[in-house]
């Protein structure tokens, strides 16, 4: 089983930044690729970013790359979302996701594990 807890949402003006954290319990988080999501209202979860197992290899949607920047820190059990340039459409409900097994980390449904989710609000 792995519990993991979204923090470092809020309200941002648009072109400021916000850093997600999420802490992940368990032994094996190294074992996991790490993923963000996101959901606005009326939209479907979309994929935003996600980080291999070492952090060797990222991956982000079309939408944010240049602008956000996933990172790991296995020893502290810990994935983080560097959002900087935000825009008003980055208003979501961003959660944090675990995939055992890392061959498709764009697709939500290799997620085993999600956070409950941090609302992000960039007002224009």
């Amino acid at each position: 089983q792995v519990q993991l807890v979204e923090s470092g949402g809020g309200l941002v003006q648009a072109g400021g930044s916000l850093r997600l954290s999420c802490a992940a319990s368990g032994r094996t988080f190294s074992s996991w690729t790490m993923g963000w999501f996101r959901q606005a209202p009326g939209k479907e979860r979309e994929f935003v970013a996600a980080i291999s197992r070492l952090g060797v290899s990222t991956y982000y949607a079309d939408s944010v790359k240049g602008r956000f920047a996933i990172s790991r820190d296995n020893a502290k059990n810990m994935v983080y979302l560097q959002m900087n340039s935000l825009k008003p459409e980055d208003t979501a409900v961003y959660y944090c996701a675990a995939d055992s097994v890392g061959r498709a980390p764009a697709n939500m449904n290799q997620y085993n594990y999600w956070g409950q989710g941090t609302q992000v609000t960039v007002s224009s």
